[in-house]
């Protein structure tokens, strides 16, 4: 928090010589809910110490940022720009009584929207459906004067088309039955595996084929690519990118930064992939700049192949007194890493450069935007993280925000089973998040190496599930280590019991209140934590259970270093599934675990969550920057702003940062 409160005596003495009644305002966290989202503000302190270089530079960065948005509208599906503009369009020019009911209706639709970048739920990625007619709408377009192509009609009226931005459904064609815009019309699983199979980089620093580009078929039928580039596809978009970019080159904080950020320029202006390689090592290797960022191509989870990344960045400055807290573990990779409980042929003998600082969230876009991630730990391409090492943060300010807008909510008390466990949740439970999410980036991630010969495409539709278990396990295990009490990281034995209790409840039942009564669980991290949570309970003699009481179900755990050993079992059966690509044991182990669900189980649990009133997902409102500028055009400050709303954020948004056109 930026602002301090200052002692009562004080602010009574100031009111009464000024003559009037002033009194500091608490940062307003909560700006808007509807249907199953909450809106969030996050603050950002300490952005008024950092220098004007500092400043300059997120504020170019930001701008490059937001001019990718269009760009994840169109990979989500190819329908949805169309759909968002017709929408925005019929909100700025109804004519008639906004306040009716069939007005409010569409309103939220516009709302969940712009939550989705599309018309596709963010997380079950399931389409959602209007709750007013397709007549309504078109003789409210009418009324309006705009116009839209009927073809988007179906789109967003028809439950039948579309119906998935991705399935992750056994016995189907995984790209034919995916709404997501990675590959074009008629283009087949059978033939995208086949194009890239054909494809393969196989050299010792392989390129990330697929990784930028939509597979199409040509006028004969042929499998080819478009890739992601200026005067390529998403053209228009990527040279606003390049221009903030080049913009940002005149701040950098040193050489190492400025030559990452050429690298990506290049990469935008080309979509060479070597020089994608090169820009990651070179951002790696930037390891003294306060002020980083993501920009790209970066996460494959809504690519049903894994293969493509979607648009997404984030501009951050490094929290100097957190990183402190992971630099401890950073410091000691090693240390997990060979203490940790698999095969000691999947261990990594040298684990370098494992960089991990907490990070302060400046902007957020893309795919992280309006939800986002807690941690990242990039880049993603294995050999590069062997040789070159990643980095690994946690966003501090947003877990802040989370955790501000939770308090008194009631949840603990429903879903908890006792005042015991619910008072050390209540003194070590945020601790604890931020511990997990720091080991989970930070070594979880980073551990454990491949065999000869595996790639990291080999468990395909799985590789996500996989791998965030897998990351997942490697912080749980260790979250109940003395190492972290020796590292002064924890202040005792007791405080890892309320991440246990939080992750375990979590992933068996409370986590179900985000899934619609009769789905299956489809989205990557939630079937990790459902994996691990129903593995350890199958597994378990005693340790853990779910009981009954008074009608309802809770999870009790019996004994806290017996779950450990459970996670520790589960740990190296998941890092023996990467390390040797067994595709078959994946398979297996996600579809038995991490998707089906307890419909007696699912029904009680939402109606309880029901009765709270509570938005199962959050995401957030950006500040709004403003440079200030000389009669020369020479920033000389950088102003932020906390109190633009959520619709107002996005029609500027797309006033300003939407150069695609609508059919790309």
């Amino acid at each position: 928090m930026t602002n301090h409160k200052l002692p009562i005596l004080f602010l009574l003495m100031v009111s009464l010589l000024c003559g009037c009644q002033k009194k500091e305002q608490a940062f307003q966290y909560n700006v808007d809910k509807f249907y199953d989202l909450e809106i969030l503000r996050y603050d950002v302190p300490e952005f008024d110490s950092l220098t004007l270089q500092q400043k300059s530079l997120i504020y170019c960065l930001s701008e490059a940022a937001l001019y990718g948005r269009d760009i994840l509208f169109d990979q989500n599906g190819r329908y949805n720009l169309r759909i968002r503009r017709a929408c925005e369009a019929l909100y700025l020019n109804y004519p008639y009584d906004k306040k009716a009911p069939e007005f409010a209706a569409f309103e939220r639709y516009l709302k969940r929207v712009w939550f989705s970048n599309g018309i596709h739920h963010h997380y079950s990625e399931d389409k959602f459906l209007p709750e007013f007619s397709q007549e309504w709408f078109m003789t409210a377009c009418e009324a309006a004067g705009v116009l839209y192509e009927s073809a988007i009609l179906p789109v967003m009226f028809d439950p039948a088309v579309m119906p998935k931005r991705m399935t992750a459904q056994d016995g189907v064609d995984l790209v034919a039955c995916s709404a997501g815009n990675y590959y074009g019309e008629g283009v087949t699983q059978a033939e995208a595996e086949a194009w890239y199979a054909a494809h393969k980089d196989n050299s010792a620093e392989p390129l990330w084929i697929g990784l930028n580009s939509q597979l199409v078929k040509d006028e004969n039928g042929q499998i080819v690519e478009r890739v992601y580039k200026v005067g390529g596809l998403y053209g228009e978009a990527l040279e606003h990118v390049v221009y903030w970019l080049k913009e940002a080159l005149k701040y950098a904080e040193n050489d190492a930064q400025r030559l990452a950020i050429e690298k990506m320029i290049a990469f935008n202006e080309t979509g060479d992939l070597k020089t994608f390689n090169e820009y990651c090592i070179a951002w790696v290797k930037d390891l003294e700049s306060r002020v980083d960022y993501v920009n790209g191509f970066t996460e494959t989870y809504t690519d049903p192949l894994g293969i493509t990344g979607t648009w997404e960045s984030m501009v951050n400055f490094k929290d100097l007194v957190a990183t402190k807290r992971t630099q401890l573990i950073s410091d000691n990779a090693q240390w997990f890493e060979d203490h940790s409980t698999t095969d000691p042929k999947y261990k990594k003998e040298e684990v370098k450069g494992v960089t991990a600082k907490v990070i302060t969230a400046a902007i957020l876009a893309g795919d992280c935007y309006p939800a986002t991630p807690i941690g990242i730990n990039l880049p993603n391409a294995n050999w590069i993280r062997k040789e070159y090492g990643s980095k690994s943060v946690t966003i501090d300010n947003l877990m802040h925000a989370y955790n501000e807008a939770a308090k008194g909510n009631g949840f603990n008390e429903e879903f908890m089973i006792d005042d015991e466990i619910r008072a050390i949740y209540e003194q070590y439970g945020a601790m604890c998040g931020d511990l997990h999410t720091d080991l989970h980036e930070c070594v979880g991630h980073g551990s454990g190496k491949l065999m000869p010969g595996v790639t990291k495409d080999a468990l395909k539709e799985h590789a996500s599930t996989i791998e965030e278990a897998r990351a997942d396990l490697f912080g749980l295990y260790y979250l109940a280590d003395p190492k972290l009490v020796e590292l002064g990281l924890l202040p005792n034995m007791e405080a890892y019991k309320a991440g246990y209790y939080q992750q375990m409840m979590n992933g068996a039942m409370t986590q179900l209140v985000r899934i619609e009564e009769g789905k299956d669980v489809e989205e990557a991290h939630m079937r990790n934590r459902q994996l691990i949570a129903n593995w350890v309970l199958e597994h378990a003699n005693g340790e853990v259970e779910i009981i009954e009481r008074d009608g309802k179900h809770y999870l009790r755990i019996n004994d806290y270093e017996g779950v450990r050993r459970l996670y520790g079992e589960l740990l190296a059966e998941i890092q023996r599934i990467t390390s040797e690509g067994d595709y078959p044991a994946a398979k297996e182990i996600v579809e038995k675990y991490a998707v089906k669900v307890n419909p007696e189980l699912h029904k009680e649990i939402r109606e309880r969550y029901a009765k709270l009133n509570l938005a199962p997902y959050k995401g957030f409102v950006n500040p709004v920057y403003t440079a200030v500028k000389d009669a020369e055009g020479n920033i000389t400050d950088v102003k932020i702003d906390f109190t633009e709303g959520y619709i107002e954020q996005h029609l500027r948004y797309s006033r300003y940062y939407s150069p695609l056109p609508d059919v790309n």
